[in-house]
Parts: C-alpha cells; structure tokens; sequence
C-alpha cells in the first residue's frame, strides 16, 4: 500500500471539511468503497455484490442499486452529431471554420464552453437531461469529458470548462443530485473547494501514475477502472494489461473501488464483456 494514501495538505483538509459539510438529505454520495458497475455501454442485471451502477442518462437506473446517470455534458453523444450541426451548430467548438472533435472519439463534437452566453445556452439543454435524471431515480450524474480544454485546439480553456461545471453542479444539487468529477487531474485540487464536485469516478489513473491526486481529495470515495486493451505502460513499453489493475488492487484496493472492463463497457453476455473488481 502506497504510503502516501492520504497526504495531509491544505487542499486536501479543504476537501474533506467541505464534503463532511454537506447538508443532511441533500443528496446522497455512493457508498465509500462500494462495489462498482460501469454499464456505459448498455444496461444489463448488476451481480448481487454491486451497490453502485453508473447508466446511461437514457437507461433506466439499476433496481435497487445506487444510480448514477452518465451524461456528455462537455462532448457531444456519436448519434446526437446530426441534432448538434443542425441546431446548434454556434455551441460547438470551431478552428478556422471546421468543427473541433475528439481525436479519440471522432464522431464526437466539443461543445463550446468559452463565453458566459454559450455556457447558459449549453446549460438550457443539458440542464433539462440532468433534471431528467433526477425524475428517473437516478441518485447522482457523472458529467463527462471535463477536460475537453485539452483536445480543443487552444479554443477553449481549463477555466471555461471549470465555470461550465460549477454550473452543472448547481443544477445536479438543485435537483438533489450529487456529481461526479470525472477524470482531469488538473483539477482535482479544486474539485470540491472550488467546483463542489462529491466525489470521482477515474479511469486508468494506475497507467497514468495520477491515482493519488484524486484520492488525496476525494478519500475512499473515488471509483477507479482500468481497462484491458492496455497493452502499453506510459513509456510505450509492452505490458500485460490486467497488470494495471493488479497493481491498483495492491496499491488502493481495500480503500476504494476499482474495476476492470473492456474498453466499450458493453454488456454481459457480449463476447467482448469483461469484468473484475476489488
């Protein structure tokens, strides 16, 4: 076990005094170290031993699970691409005239967070999916690609989308929601003094070396998944992918939750679902 689980440093006393601050009945944060499912992919019957099932805002939530309702708040969803041009083609990210889009997605648009006036637009249509959320059952949101500053060609900034997620915040609270910082180290030291983020749902933080920045923050309530097509280290050296999610289990598996799935999180019974947990 990593000797620095939990660093005492300012940001991370803020943290804790902030979360442990949190009205009562406000809303709910999942279960600390609670077994976790990432059904992203497509919903499908939680194992008993689940407590924590992470859908998308369109799938219904887990029975008798703690819900959490994915949503592309910062990126657009492949098969909305169409509805996004046609209607609203000014909220996403332009780069001399051509639509910025997510090098790994590539049917992906970046939604325009740049100006007050662009994220209150952003926010009438996300907004109403976060609501939805909320009247569907679901007991937090997991707003993702928060870093999508980083793939926008310099359009966008690390505070644009950081005022965009306060924003998101509000409405997750509003509607008695918690939410989830998903990913982007970077902003892991304000995620909850600054932003109001509960809690973080991180992927392949053990091949990236940056576990420790979320749960310096965030404690035992961080949900970790490495994935099996990661054949490389950080280096570029050949590496057995189960061996990240070995050494996470070794590092922080009786602190937090972490899981191991294949990279399109599709459901069981698909000849390519994987899953493990520890």
């Amino acid at each position: 076990m990593h000797a620095l689980w939990f660093r005492t440093t300012a940001a991370a006393v803020a943290a804790a005094s902030i979360l442990a601050a949190t009205p009562a009945g406000a809303f709910t944060r999942p279960t600390a170290n609670g077994q976790f499912d990432y059904q992203i992919g497509g919903a499908y019957a939680a194992a008993a031993g689940v407590a924590i099932v992470d859908r998308d805002r369109l799938a219904a939530p887990a029975p008798g699970k703690y819900s959490i309702c994915y949503v592309n708040a910062f990126q657009t969803q492949p098969d909305d691409a169409v509805w996004w041009t046609t209607n609203h083609s000014n909220l996403l990210v332009k780069k001399n005239g051509k639509y910025v889009i997510d090098p790994e997605w590539p049917d992906e648009y970046l939604l325009d967070t740049s100006t007050a006036a662009k994220r209150t637009a952003l926010m009438a249509i996300i907004g109403p999916w976060i609501d939805q959320c909320a009247r569907d059952g679901f007991k937090a949101v997991e707003p993702d690609n928060l870093d999508s500053w980083t793939r926008s060609k310099s359009v966008l900034t690390k505070a644009h989308n950081t005022a965009f997620a306060k924003l998101l915040v509000q409405r997750a609270h509003a509607a008695n929601l918690a939410i989830a910082q998903k990913n982007t180290s970077e902003l892991a030291p304000i995620g909850v003094s600054q932003i109001g983020f509960d809690f973080a749902i991180v992927e392949e933080c053990q091949l990236w070396s940056e576990c420790e920045a979320f749960t310096e923050i965030y404690g035992n309530q961080v949900y970790e998944i490495e994935y099996n097509d990661n054949d490389r280290d950080a280096d570029g050296n050949p590496v057995d992918p189960i061996s990240f999610f070995n050494a996470a289990c070794s590092a922080r598996g009786s602190k937090i939750s972490i899981i191991y799935r294949d990279r399109d999180v599709v459901p069981a019974g698909d000849g390519d679902y994987e899953y493990k947990w520890c």
